[in-house]
């Protein structure tokens, strides 16, 4: 059975990144998948900004990862890179914490701009952590999330058609349930 584990690098808790997350859920869940999500900004900051690699919570979030087989990362995109508070998670991973694991990298931005960050920015670190199968990705613009109010949001039919191709891209043998 596969398991998946979405890594939600946005340090705010009210973000167009939600509308993203949503959507990725209700792709897994469509399928008969249950997520575990890892939202870094609710891991103790400490932790994270002191590498704490024996804190219960970390310990925790880094048992998700090591138990799926397929791993979400998502990621604002700030000063043309992921965020500080996903690179300081991704530093407390073991050293070959993404061996073996399917990786599907999504991250929103304000300009086309910043698509290669993916590429020259987040997928150098995922190889240093082990992954060798890193799935092509997406971007989304920010003006493609509209903002709904209490903290949901809606791609437009663009982005939406993006990230399911996206979420797709996934071998069959890897999503049998």
């Amino acid at each position: 059975m596969s398991k998946v584990t979405i890594i939600s690098g946005s340090p705010s808790e009210e973000t167009r990144l939600n509308g993203v997350l949503r959507d990725v859920l209700n792709h897994f869940e469509g399928i008969g998948i249950a997520p575990e999500i890892i939202n870094v900004r609710e891991l103790p900051p400490e932790a994270l900004i002191q590498a704490k690699f024996d804190s219960k919570e970390i310990i925790e979030a880094n048992r998700k990862v090591e138990d799926s087989n397929i791993i979400v990362i998502l990621t604002p995109v700030y000063k043309a890179s992921y965020t500080g508070v996903l690179k300081t998670y991704l530093d407390l991973l073991p050293q070959n914490g993404l061996e073996g694991k399917t990786i599907l990298p999504i991250a929103v931005g304000g300009t086309f701009g910043h698509l290669l960050m993916i590429d020259y920015a987040l997928k150098p670190v995922l190889t240093a952590l082990g992954a060798t199968h890193i799935l092509k990705g997406a971007f989304i613009l920010d003006s493609q999330i509209k903002k709904l109010g209490n903290n949901r949001f809606e791609l437009d039919s663009e982005a939406k058609n993006r990230l399911v191709s996206s979420l797709k891209s996934f071998h069959p043998s890897l999503l049998t349930v």
